[in-house]
């Protein structure tokens, strides 16, 4: 079974410096009706203009994911760390018991467009953590984020993996879906199928019941798949 989430059914937010769209209930888009896959709480698809961010605040028990599409993100955060993300890099924040941080767009021209996703973890009132890594591009699937760390992935408080897809015109590939597990997958760019459902940028995918997923590009495509219990 496929449920797809269009781009544009998306909550919208427009605050000046920031333009963002939502693929889950957040904030001022309070959207009952999609409050997240499983333990993915948030997708937000976040446009910060030149010389701007988000103040110091704080978060509490949740996985924190950041991926740069286009740019670059100066954070700082309580547990000292002091970094720039570019574009192509993931960071991942394990907030556990308390952290504040903040994160700027230091360039004064160009427009921060990245990826915040929040996953429920599967353990409260953890140490706080941090961790940031860039990996080289591969065609297919990449594994970025897992609850063991495997294939020198980040390492993720919750039974659930994240995968890079990267995809050339033609390309196919396919991901075994394990019983009884939940898959969500969200479209950076281009256009590609999945298991037969048409999906450009910006669109996301729930899927579940079935055993393998298969992907085919129609244009170079990327997207973030999520494997969720």
């Amino acid at each position: 079974m496929i449920q797809i989430r269009p781009s544009e059914a998306r909550g919208p937010a427009d605050h000046g410096w920031l333009q963002s769209r939502h693929s889950f209930s957040f904030g001022g888009c309070y959207d009952p009706k999609h409050m997240g896959v499983s333990a993915l709480r948030v997708i937000n698809d976040d446009k910060v203009a030149a010389g701007a961010g988000f103040a110091s605040h704080s978060h509490q028990d949740m996985e924190i994911i950041s991926y740069v599409k286009h740019g670059i993100i100066e954070h700082k955060d309580s547990m000292g760390n002091v970094e720039q993300l570019p574009a192509g890099e993931f960071q991942l924040m394990s907030a556990g018991t308390g952290v504040t941080h903040s994160e700027y767009n230091p360039s004064t021209t160009d427009t921060l467009e990245f990826l915040q996703i929040w996953i429920q973890p599967d353990v409260l009132g953890i140490e706080p953590g941090y961790q940031q890594k860039r990996f080289e591009p591969r065609q297919g699937l990449q594994l970025i984020a897992s609850p063991d760390g495997r294939e020198d992935s980040l390492r993720i408080h919750q039974d659930a993996s994240l995968y890079q897809l990267l995809l050339q015109p033609g390309d196919t590939v396919s991901h075994v879906l394990v019983s009884g597990r939940t898959a969500y997958l969200h479209v950076v760019s281009g256009s590609l199928r999945v298991n037969g459902e048409a999906l450009a940028e910006g669109d996301g995918a729930t899927i579940s019941e079935v055993d393998e997923i298969d992907f085919s590009a129609q244009s170079r495509s990327e997207a973030l798949l999520f494997d969720l219990p």
